[in-house]
């Protein structure tokens, strides 16, 4: 049985800016998940013994996991309703505690199949709570206040990667020496913080916010689907896939180019600031792990930068349209990205972090706020997982061509890395220019539907 595509008119109450931060702050706590892998997970594989060339392919678990997990539990949750617990909650719920026993755990790893297995684990905890709190954002807010709900997600992620980026140097501060495995002292430190802070401020979001109950038409539906369909959640990403409107098909080329560059500065990084800024290219060397350490703050500059000026695009977005800031963003990437490898000074180097943090803003959010005008409100939780399929596509197709490309054509030189992406993100600037932004829903606050796309989806009450 098809889903039919319906947008259901419901009243949304207007959230107080405080409810919106509360709603968003578990996000917070997932982001600085990320931020850890993002800047020790690849020099935690250098020290316990992996090949720069290996990289790409010991990253595999969050895109393979992206990919398979986003999506279901998207549609699972659009089919899900509980008096008790919700819709999105319990998922992001499970999710957060799964985030928070393997960040305990990482810092004991002792062999490098170790640490790619509990990633793999990290990973598949981290996307089974993401995909749902995007749409919960949806689902809550009116449509004029959901670009504020999905850049306070930025906001948050900003903060999460700060503190997770600025632990690292922390620590290294406070506890010195060694663990028997080879792994500093401050690594352990950095992964309980982590620990805690992922699965307490989710809790907190899902204390403070309600969830919107569905109508008892649309709880009917829910029933008869259940007693009717087998693998009906499969069959909701297969029919969304087929009938996603042509806009958001632009939006993945976008995608390809920016997160496919993403997936390379986080795996090269530390790497190319290593040789660039401490010349060196050791891993067991004091260098090389000051090069670490100082990666962290430098990933945390970009991060401070993204939660300073994540609102400020908002109201960007309102007025010049999310196509062009996003676009504007890019160009700001491209920059900064072309710049970075060739500073040498080791403060200099926050400099191009400025045009980087404005870019991963915007990444975090403003193309959000165009897909959830693209789509019907009904099945904003497969959406937003299939969303997160652009994602995880270009980041699979990097862990497998990557190590190509970075040994024949980049010379084995991190820095070379770097530039590469500079220059893929001012291919995705160029494909954003090719997207038909939808119109912008001002001043409703009692609807929940985007705007009607021609071709795209029926509306009905």
């Amino acid at each position: 049985m098809t889903q039919k595509n319906t947008t259901v008119i419901r009243h949304k109450p207007m959230m107080s800016m405080r409810q919106i931060l509360l709603m968003n702050l578990g996000f917070f706590g997932i982001q600085y998940s990320f931020g850890m892998q993002q800047t020790a997970i690849n020099p935690i594989y250098k020290m316990l013994g992996a090949d720069e060339s290996e990289l790409p392919i010991l990253n595999m678990a969050g895109p393979i996991t992206g990919l398979l997990i986003q999506p279901l539990i998207g549609a699972m949750s659009d089919r899900t309703w509980s008096e008790k617990w919700g819709r999105r909650k319990p998922f992001f719920v499970v999710g957060a505690i799964g985030c928070s026993v393997c960040l305990f755990l990482f810092p004991f790893v002792s062999a490098l199949w170790m640490a790619v297995l509990l990633l793999w684990l990290l990973d598949a905890s981290n996307n089974t709570a993401m995909e749902p709190y995007r749409a919960f954002i949806a689902d809550r807010l009116p449509p004029s206040q959901t670009a504020k709900g999905f850049l306070a997600q930025s906001f948050f992620a900003g903060l999460g990667i700060t503190l997770a980026n600025a632990s690292m140097f922390l620590f290294e501060h406070i506890w010195d020496g060694v663990a028997g495995s080879g792994l500093p002292y401050y690594v352990f430190g950095a992964f309980m913080l982590g620990s805690v802070c992922s699965i307490a401020t989710v809790l907190v979001s899902v204390l403070s916010t309600d969830e919107i109950p569905p109508s008892p038409e649309e709880l009917a539906q829910l029933r008869l689907k259940k007693d009717r369909e087998r693998f009906g959640a499969l069959k909701d990403i297969g029919n969304a896939i087929v009938e996603m409107p042509k806009e958001l098909r632009k939006l993945g080329l976008v995608y390809l180019f920016q997160w496919y560059a993403m997936f390379v500065y986080w795996q090269f990084i530390s790497l190319s600031i290593a040789k660039s800024v401490f010349n060196t290219t050791d891993a067991q060397s004091q260098a090389y792990r000051e090069a670490t350490t100082w990666t962290g703050l430098v990933n945390g500059s970009y991060n401070v930068v993204t939660f300073m000026v994540a609102f400020g695009l908002v109201s960007l977005a309102k007025k010049h349209g999310a196509k062009w800031v996003h676009t504007a963003s890019l160009i700001c990437a491209l920059v900064s990205l072309l710049i970075l490898p060739h500073v040498t000074n080791k403060f200099l180097v926050f400099l191009p972090m400025i045009g980087f943090g404005i870019s991963w803003a915007s990444l975090l959010g403003v193309p959000y706020i165009m897909a959830v005008r693209m789509v019907p409100s009904n099945r904003y939780g497969v959406y937003m997982g299939i969303l997160n399929m652009m994602i995880v596509l270009p980041q699979l197709l990097e862990t497998v061509t990557f190590g190509f490309v970075y040994d024949t054509f980049l010379g084995k030189d991190p820095t070379n890395a770097i530039t590469f992406t500079g220059v893929l993100m001012g291919l995705a600037a160029i494909a954003m220019t090719w997207i038909n932004e939808p119109p912008t829903i001002r001043d409703m606050d009692d609807v929940s539907a985007p705007p009607k796309v021609a071709g795209d989806f029926k509306e009905s009450k």
